[in-house]
């Protein structure tokens, strides 16, 4: 016997589980959901309508009077887990789950951060199915494989993870499932939660990629790696993501060898410029006069002859500034952050410039390394280029042009030495991966394409097996 007064206990005080009993031909009916999960209209039409007009010896095989694709037989133990996920509980001699889950999810958008200028807009939404429809909808082959999992004691978050079975190795979404798996929490909310336990090894450079995009997301499945998509999240997490991968864009491939090629050039260059020219600046204004020529050296120091700070603090004053700016910028409305970006960059700008705050050439010099680090849509990779600009900015302002020097080395260092999954972080330069050095900063197109043998063991694209 089915104890309803349990099920009564556990759910209160709240108010949006429904209980109700209807006698049908004289049979006492029960039913049990969420009525802000379920769709209230689709319960009138779809099955209390067709109930009150059966009769009893129809009761007994309700599978067969209500024909439902999603619909199942259940144990007890089940039965609120059912109804959590939008299903309607009818209780008759066995307990049946029928699916009436309401639409509360955006359904699918335009791409909002991972913008191109070719290629697919549609982009994932909060909703699990749709983001795996949308990836299904470009893989179409039963080799996509999904491993379902539950996640969070409270929130009981379904979690994906998706891979291409004969083109993935097989340790790599094994060694994924094993660290879910041991995943403690009381919830997931969003994505970035698992990405946090994921990563594991700690380091300022991001070692997993948060997507948006189903077609990059596609991409990265067909070349072997790992896919995990969240409930309730419109980002997936692409695993394992090398350092390279951050300066590819899905544009990259839908043009020709020569514009990725300069345009990755372009991004490798901005990464530099965004990391080590205030380090510089400083470095050649304080304490290396030597590194450049006497006049230019003298145009320098002219625009800072009424600066009545140092060097290091107007630049660390100006690198605070245009952060701040730009959380604003991120924080307010489309139409308020703009206005604010204008009155920030000119008005307040200018006229630190004219009260001899700052010298003009250190707004250039902040501004063109700031901007270069816009390039990237990886918030990840904007904040590791942050912090390591401001922590080369102090070896500057210290030992000059070595200490800018050795904190170069060291970046590079945490490069070579970090690794995601047991594959390390700098390939294919280090160690070299000759398959994948023409996909890097520079794009050749093969007669046969091959992929990353660090991810697969089956290397020519278009073999599965």
């Amino acid at each position: 016997m089915i104890s309803i007064c349990k099920l009564k206990k556990k759910v209160s005080p709240s108010k949006d589980y429904i209980f109700r009993d209807v006698i049908i031909d004289g049979e006492k009916v029960s039913f049990i959901f969420n009525e802000v999960l379920t769709d209230g209209e689709s319960i009138n039409e779809i099955i209390l309508k067709r109930l009150f007009s059966l009769k009893k010896k129809q009761l007994k095989k309700l599978e067969n009077v209500l024909p439902a694709i999603s619909m199942k037989i259940i144990k007890e133990s089940e039965i609120l887990y059912y109804v959590n996920n939008g299903y309607i509980i009818i209780i008759y001699k066995k307990i049946y789950a029928f699916e009436m889950r309401a639409i509360i999810d955006r359904g699918v958008n335009t791409i909002d951060g991972e913008l191109t200028i070719t290629g697919p807009k549609d982009s994932f939404s909060e909703n699990f199915n749709t983001n795996l429809g949308l990836i299904r909808k470009r893989i179409k082959s039963c080799d996509l494989k999904v491993i379902d999992m539950e996640i969070g004691r409270s929130s009981k978050t379904k979690a994906g993870v998706l891979y291409v079975e004969g083109i993935v190795k097989k340790e790599i979404p094994k060694r994924v499932i094993e660290v879910l798996k041991k995943i403690d929490i009381d919830g997931i909310i969003d994505s970035s939660y698992l990405k946090t336990v994921l990563e594991g090894q700690k380091s300022f450079f991001p070692t997993i990629m948060m997507s948006e995009r189903p077609d990059k997301s596609s991409m990265a499945l067909l070349e072997g790696k790992v896919v995990v998509i969240t409930d309730m999240s419109p980002y997936a997490l692409i695993l394992p993501s090398f350092f390279i991968d951050f300066f590819h864009t899905t544009d990259d491939y839908y043009q020709k060898s020569f514009n990725t090629t300069f345009i990755r050039i372009i991004r490798l260059i901005a990464f530099f410029i965004a990391i080590f020219i205030p380090a510089i600046y400083i470095s050649v204004t304080t304490r290396n006069y030597d590194l450049v020529s006497l006049d230019l050296l003298l145009m320098l120091k002219a625009g800072r002859t009424f600066v009545p700070f140092p060097a290091y603090i107007e630049a660390f004053f100006m690198i605070v500034c245009f952060e701040i700016l730009k959380e604003s910028d991120l924080r307010m409305s489309f139409a308020s952050g703009s206005s604010i970006s204008i009155l920030g960059g000119l008005i307040l700008g200018d006229a630190a410039v004219a009260a001899g705050i700052v010298s003009p050439i250190m707004i250039i010099i902040i501004a063109i390394s700031s901007i270069a680090g816009l390039i990237f849509s990886s918030i990840e990779l904007g904040n590791a280029i942050r912090i390591y600009k401001i922590f080369l900015l102090i070896l500057g302002t210290i030992f000059g042009i070595y200490g800018v020097f050795l904190g170069g080395v060291y970046i590079f260092y945490k490069l070579l030495t970090l690794k995601i999954f047991g594959i390390p972080y700098f390939v294919p330069f280090l160690p070299v991966e000759k398959n994948e050095l023409n996909d890097s900063f520079v794009k050749r197109e093969e007669p046969v394409k091959v992929r990353n043998s660090f991810l697969t063991k089956n290397i020519v694209r278009g073999k599965y097996k």
